[in-house]
C-alpha cells in the first residue's frame, strides 16, 4: 500500500493530502530510509514521522484498504514518541 494512503487509513495523519505533503518534505522514514508518498508500506515496516516538535515511531501491524475509526489504531503500534528540539531532525 502507498505510504500516503496508509497514513490516512490508519489515521496517523488525518488527510491524505497532508500525508503526501509531509512525506514529500522528507519528514517520514521507512526502516531508516527517507520515504516519499508513493513508497510502499508492508507489514513489519517501521515508520518514523516528524510532526512539528514530535517524533513518532510506529510499526505497521496490518494493511487494510479501509478502516473504521475504532479499527484504525489496530493497524499500527506506537514504538516510541518523543519531543525534539527545533534544530534537530531526521
Amino acid at each position: 500500500m502507498r505510504l500516503d494512503k496508509f497514513l490516512k487509513v490508519s489515521r496517523l495523519i488525518k488527510r491524505r493530502t497532508l500525508a503526501k505533503e509531509v512525506s514529500d518534505q522528507g519528514r517520514i522514514q521507512i526502516n531508516g530510509k527517507e520515504a516519499k508518498a508513493s513508497s510502499t508500506v508492508k507489514v513489519g515496516d517501521e515508520l518514523t514521522i516528524r510532526l512539528g516538535q514530535r517524533l513518532v515511531t510506529a510499526r505497521v501491524d496490518r494493511i487494510q484498504e479501509t478502516s473504521r475509526k475504532d479499527e484504525a489504531a489496530e493497524m499500527y503500534t506506537i514504538i516510541k514518541e518523543e519531543k525534539v528540539g527545533s534544530a534537530e531532525g531526521l
